[in-house]
């Protein structure tokens, strides 16, 4: 099988289809394409996620705290705490351990993120170490927002820029090589690009606007996310590839590795659909976060249109990071 997230058909075939909600306080159970699951609680509604890293060796600590955060702000919610589970290869050190518990503790204190619990194991069945978190999130079941929830007519914002933890990831992985291709100003702004990692502000934001469905972009990059808002929502949706914003740095990175930057795996992006994408788009600007309106959501089919061409919108397969992991002997 190819590294990364199963397939979606495939995740639905063998995995998704296995599951029965038995609860009916659960309000959102296991589904292709939500971000979190939902209990009710009279007016309130609990929200739970979970996700490891896996893509990257450096940061850790923080890319696991800001993606779980981030797939708790895009159901509408306030993210409350995480549990952290770390598995620890036996060649590991003491002093990485801590780099990356401090990681933790620094960005949970920014966003007044409380750590729950966990467990930590030192295990020969891993060859570097793999965090993985639980985060919760609590808010009122008005405002609870849905990856399905677009609906026809609506407009498609991309927030941020495609590709976005990917480049960061890259360029911090594979900064010695970069050096002999890339100006060293280019390699450290991709580096840095992962304190845009965050969408908390951008969810808040939208939220208070009024939106249909919100989905942060991981694994599979903008374009997957995309496929998988209109799966969720069980909608069509066409999107035009020129109005999707990308970087210099990450369209220069992506040519190296010949990876494309709109599958490349982009927590610091949001996907939104709401009736006033404009409107949405001038707000967040105002408040310093790119956005752009790239789409409408159709009655039918998945399109994408590219220099005037059109082509079928597909579901998000291994992400392109893998691709790079792939030629790591050859750098």
């Amino acid at each position: 099988m190819d590294i990364g997230k199963l397939p979606n058909d495939v995740l639905k075939e063998i995995i998704l289809n296995k599951f029965e909600i038995k609860n009916e306080d659960v309000l959102v159970g296991p589904s292709l394409g939500e971000d979190c699951a939902a209990i009710s609680f009279g007016e309130d509604v609990c929200v739970f996620t979970t996700d490891p890293i896996t893509a990257a060796t450096k940061n850790v600590g923080e890319l696991a705290v800001n993606i779980n955060l981030n797939d708790i702000a895009s159901s509408g919610t306030k993210p409350l705490g995480i549990l952290i589970t770390i598995l620890i290869p036996p060649t590991e050190s003491i002093d990485n351990i801590k780099k990356i518990v401090e990681e933790i503790n620094r960005t949970c204190n920014k966003f007044g993120v409380d750590v729950l619990g966990g467990h930590t194991e030192v295990t020969d069945a891993v060859n570097r170490v793999v965090i993985s978190v639980t985060a919760i999130g609590k808010g009122k079941k008005n405002r609870f927002v849905k990856t399905g929830g677009a609906q026809i007519g609506d407009d498609v914002i991309l927030t941020g820029y495609a590709g976005l933890e990917g480049t960061s990831i890259l360029a911090s992985e594979y900064e010695e090589y970069l050096k002999n291709k890339l100006d060293s100003d280019i390699i450290e702004k991709a580096k840095n690009l992962l304190k845009d990692i965050s969408v908390v502000k951008v969810a808040e934001i939208a939220v208070e606007y009024g939106v249909t469905a919100m989905h942060d972009v991981t694994e599979g990059g903008v374009l997957g996310a995309i496929w998988e808002i209109a799966e969720a929502s069980n909608k069509g949706i066409y999107i035009i590839k020129e109005n999707i914003p990308v970087l210099e740095e990450t369209i220069k990175i992506c040519k190296i590795f010949n990876i494309d930057p709109y599958k490349l795996i982009s927590s610091g992006s949001m996907v939104i659909t709401c009736k006033d994408g404009v409107g949405l788009c001038t707000k967040l600007k105002e408040n310093g976060i790119n956005a752009e309106v790239v789409g409408k959501i159709i009655e039918y089919d998945r399109i994408l249109e590219s220099n005037s061409s059109i082509e079928k919108l597909s579901q998000p397969y291994s992400d392109e990071i893998y691709k790079v992991s792939i030629k790591e002997d050859n750098i």
